[in-house]
């Protein structure tokens, strides 16, 4: 089932002789469950592409739907709310606080959503730190973690809304070779148990491999 489609999306920034075209008419399907790389060279629209389908930047033209829903047209109120409910995101930079514990940073996506800290979430916050491996780690600042485990903090986090996408902009980029395979190995087992639908940016060919999809662009298209 097309979970994400998007056609002919052009994201040009500047104007005049300082524009500059880094997407140019890219057209992509992602459908559930899957588990995709997506690759290229530095400059051919990776990044500028995973900010467009996260909703955190519209596009100069073109069409994006998810779950049915026209995100072009839909005003920033909406495209917040369907980002909080539908979408996760991890980054090469884990982006965690690092005065606040694991788990209060795996549950803050749903207490900004729902104003508090409730049970549930407490709950549901803690079940995906021991499937992360973190048992004894829930209440640590992250401070004081490994950078595999902020790491895996940050995939839990990613979770905590039960996203149908999850978008991952180089998630292995600073780990070594073992924490980097921890990782993915999590990514795989979620993917495979909750359909959730990974795509991941990655310069890795052998993270790449571990995907069963492998998405390349270049000069802002799909190219394979």
């Amino acid at each position: 089932m097309t979970l994400l489609q998007v056609s002919d999306l052009v994201k040009t920034f500047g104007a005049g002789e300082a524009e500059t075209r880094v997407l140019r008419g890219l057209n992509l399907t992602l459908k559930t469950a899957e588990l995709a790389a997506l690759l290229g060279p530095s400059g051919s629209g990776k990044s500028t592409l995973l900010t467009i389908l996260g909703t955190l930047m519209r596009p100069t033209s073109g069409a994006h739907t998810m779950l049915g829903v026209d995100l072009t047209r839909a005003d920033d109120r909406a495209l917040t709310e369907f980002r909080n409910r539908h979408i996760g995101f991890v980054f090469q930079f884990h982006n965690l606080l690092p005065d606040f514990t694991a788990l209060e940073n795996v549950i803050f996506p749903t207490a900004v959503r729902e104003g508090r800290e409730s049970a549930a979430a407490r709950t549901r916050g803690a079940e995906l730190l021991v499937r992360m491996g973190l048992k004894d780690r829930i209440q640590f600042p992250t401070a004081n973690l490994s950078g595999g485990q902020k790491q895996r903090v940050a995939v839990a986090r990613a979770l905590m809304n039960r996203p149908e996408l999850v978008l991952a902009d180089e998630p292995t980029g600073n780990l070594d070779r073992a924490s980097a395979g921890q990782v993915m190995d999590l990514i795989a087992e979620i993917n495979r148990d909750e359909g959730t639908t990974f795509l991941i940016s990655t310069h890795d060919e052998k993270i790449a491999a571990l995907c069963r999809r492998q998405i390349v662009v270049g000069d802002g298209v799909v190219t394979g």
